[in-house]
């Protein structure tokens, strides 16, 4: 659909004729559709042509934002001319690269989108650990923040940030999807693949880069924990993932586990809930993927000699069942037994699941039947999220909260909002203040207390009396931090904190 804006002219701009710029109707991440109405000029940029080097004059850029009705993300229209108003052997002819996002980033327009992802220059791209994909990534930095740029096909690259955006929504572990750029072309006219942008998770990791030389039996198991729990909160919101696999997920530290996030989306499918034949057929695709990648790893090798590749895929789908299982069988209780529903959910808690509706009926022998009906993860951060404000993976969470409870003891303070008050003040700030600048990007802050304290019991238990923070953060620094690669560094270049 187009319209014609022959007769529009931007307010205090008379007396200037253009060639219009083409208007394309984009569908908001609402997934409503509206009618183009006459835009306006928010932002000027300046356009070098393909090819050349920075500071290249060019005529300006025009951004149009058209808002959709109803609020959602706002497509769009980047119209660029090269050098002289021509382009593309075409004088005078505005070519617009269509641009969906929830929050537009003005840096996003500094990329040069008439040429092929795969040979964009060096200047503009950083170099991260990179999965195996199909697609062709490339990772660029703009101002304070890492982003991945995914060539792909529209329709694809428009369900994929529809899905991540509503991941996003209920707050699933998942990277964050930030525009979609469309209609490029080639300086030849040929129409390029449009481009999906996901913000790179900081302190994040794909499975190969976990490891320098060989892979360890403890931590491929580590690994397929990881992706076990990712599964289970994935189908338990109802996401049909269609292509789990270690290349399709980014891992975190998370106190000496790893917490897994959602990389690849465009084969999944959001549902209200998943048959046990959706979950069979993800867990199916599943094991021949990461057997596939086990024979990799083998094949290269870099997988230890102990560990086979058709167990490690067996292994996926059983730590998957015995968790699901967890979570979900229906459990019969005395009825003097009361306690035990309590107990139900304490496992679940430990496990890290939270637990917001029980469904309990009767059954004639007047016992009870006992089933978690409402079961969402992150019970430890959220509870850490509201005592302190900190914001941890589960593991972390668990241990730092854990760390938070001894000081309250120790102080014999009984208000639990007071005791998290003065335990982030007085304990965890001067630990994180306590490390070096230049050891700062080794980890994130919430895992390097969490190693503190894991630090501080070894040394206490090697010394048969406790050492006191104070010595701990020192030993840990000099002894162990200084030896870490650093996991917020691309290629010497600092990434800053989110």
């Amino acid at each position: 659909m187009s319209s014609s804006r022959s007769n529009h002219q931007p307010a205090g701009r008379t007396g200037r004729s253009r060639t219009p710029p083409r208007t394309v109707v984009v569908r908001s991440r609402t997934r409503s559709r509206y009618r183009p109405t006459t835009g306006a000029v928010v932002a000027r940029g300046v356009a070098s042509p393909a090819g050349a080097p920075r500071g290249t004059v060019a005529r300006p850029r025009r951004v149009v934002v058209r808002p959709p009705a109803g609020g959602g993300a706002a497509p769009v229209d980047v119209c660029r001319t090269t050098k002289g108003g021509a382009r593309r052997g075409a004088p005078g002819t505005l070519v617009p690269v269509r641009i969906t996002s929830a929050l537009v980033d003005p840096a996003l327009l500094d990329l040069p989108w008439s040429t092929p992802l795969e040979q964009w220059p060096a200047r503009h791209l950083v170099a991260l650990p990179q999965g195996i994909s199909r697609h062709i990534v490339r990772f660029v930095r703009l101002g304070d923040y890492v982003y991945a740029v995914k060539e792909t096909g529209e329709r694809v690259a428009e369900r994929e940030y529809d899905l991540l955006r509503a991941l996003e929504r209920i707050d699933f572990p998942s990277v964050e999807a930030i525009a979609i750029v469309a209609d490029r072309q080639a300086d030849d006219g040929t129409p390029l693949d449009p481009v999906l942008i996901t913000r790179h998770l900081q302190f994040s990791l794909p499975y190969r880069a976990l490891f320098s030389r060989t892979l360890r039996p403890e931590t491929m198991g580590r690994l397929l924990d990881a992706l076990a729990v990712l599964l289970v909160r994935m189908h338990l919101t109802g996401f049909f993932w269609g292509d789990c696999s270690l290349s399709n997920t980014l891992f975190r530290r998370d106190a000496g586990a790893f917490a897994a996030y959602l990389v690849d989306a465009e084969t999944g499918a959001l549902h209200r809930t998943l048959s046990n034949g959706q979950r069979g057929e993800d867990l199916e695709i599943a094991r021949v993927n990461i057997f596939g990648e086990a024979l990799d790893l083998q094949a290269a090798g870099l997988l230890h000699e102990s560990i086979d590749p058709e167990v490690v895929c067996e292994e996926v789908v059983q730590r998957y069942e015995r968790l699901w299982h967890e979570i979900t069988y229906e459990q019969q209780v005395e009825r003097e037994a009361r306690h035990d529903i309590e107990g139900r959910i304490r496992r679940l808690n430990d496990l890290g699941f939270d637990v917001a509706e029980v469904a309990l009926s009767t059954v004639d022998d007047g016992r009870y039947l006992v089933r978690p009906k409402v079961v969402d993860a992150g019970y430890h951060t959220r509870r850490l999220i509201r005592l302190t404000g900190l914001d941890a993976e589960e593991n972390q969470a668990r241990r730092l909260l854990n760390d938070l409870d001894a000081y309250r003891v120790e102080s014999d303070l009984t208000d639990e909002q007071q005791a998290a008050h003065r335990w982030l003040t007085e304990v965890f700030e001067p630990v994180v203040r306590a490390v070096p600048a230049h050891l700062r990007h080794k980890l994130e802050p919430q895992e390097i207390f969490a190693q503190i304290i894991e630090h501080k019991w070894l040394l206490s238990e090697r010394a048969r009396r406790d050492v006191g923070m104070g010595p701990a953060v020192q030993s840990y620094l000099a002894d162990v931090l200084v030896h870490r690669p650093d996991e917020q560094a691309v290629l010497g270049v600092e990434v800053p904190t989110a």
